[in-house]
């Protein structure tokens, strides 16, 4: 009974220890204001971890990552505001660090892409239709042209007969 208490208090000794290192392992940050402090999570939110690639920094666990937030965290305490920080980390990584890349002859297809290829679909549905309608108007005077030469046709056997009978 005794070596199962040890056991068990042993064990919930070994489960806080791991947590708290875990715990341990994330970044504390301190800033000076509270404007620079809302300013570091909302840039963390902005750019792209170049490793993970589909994660932004304030996600990513990889080491280049925690190199960006203190790269970030110094120029914020620098003074530096968002376009400063924006052209030190293009000019060293280059667009690809940001979610939301800046409007450039670079950048053009990505920003005007999609909107360019809705507009091809869209004038290709147009020309569908019109060529669907245009096709069923021809179908349609086919049809009336045929009923009236057969109505033609019917006159002239009617009054072809009504000789024949005289």
């Amino acid at each position: 009974m005794k070596s199962l208490c040890t056991s068990l208090i042993l064990s919930a000794v070994l489960c806080v220890a791991a947590l708290s290192t875990a715990r341990a392992a994330e970044e504390i940050v301190s800033f000076d204001k509270p404007e620079q402090a809302a300013l570091f999570h909302s840039l963390l939110r902005e750019y792209r971890c170049l490793k993970c690639q589909n994660q932004n920094l304030a996600d990513s666990h990889a080491s280049l990552a925690a190199d960006l937030r203190r790269e970030i965290r110094t120029q914020i305490l620098q003074g530096k505001g968002k376009p400063e920080i924006d052209e030190y980390l293009v000019a060293r990584y280059g667009e690809f660090v940001l979610y939301r890349p800046r409007f450039s002859a670079k950048t053009a297809v990505l920003w005007l892409g999609p909107f360019v290829l809705l507009l091809i679909g869209l004038t290709g549905v147009y020309i569908m239709i019109r060529r669907r309608s245009a096709g069923r108007a021809r179908q349609i005077a086919d049809m009336e042209a045929s009923m009236a030469a057969n109505d033609d046709q019917s006159a002239r056997l009617a009054r072809a007969r009504q000789l024949l009978d005289d």
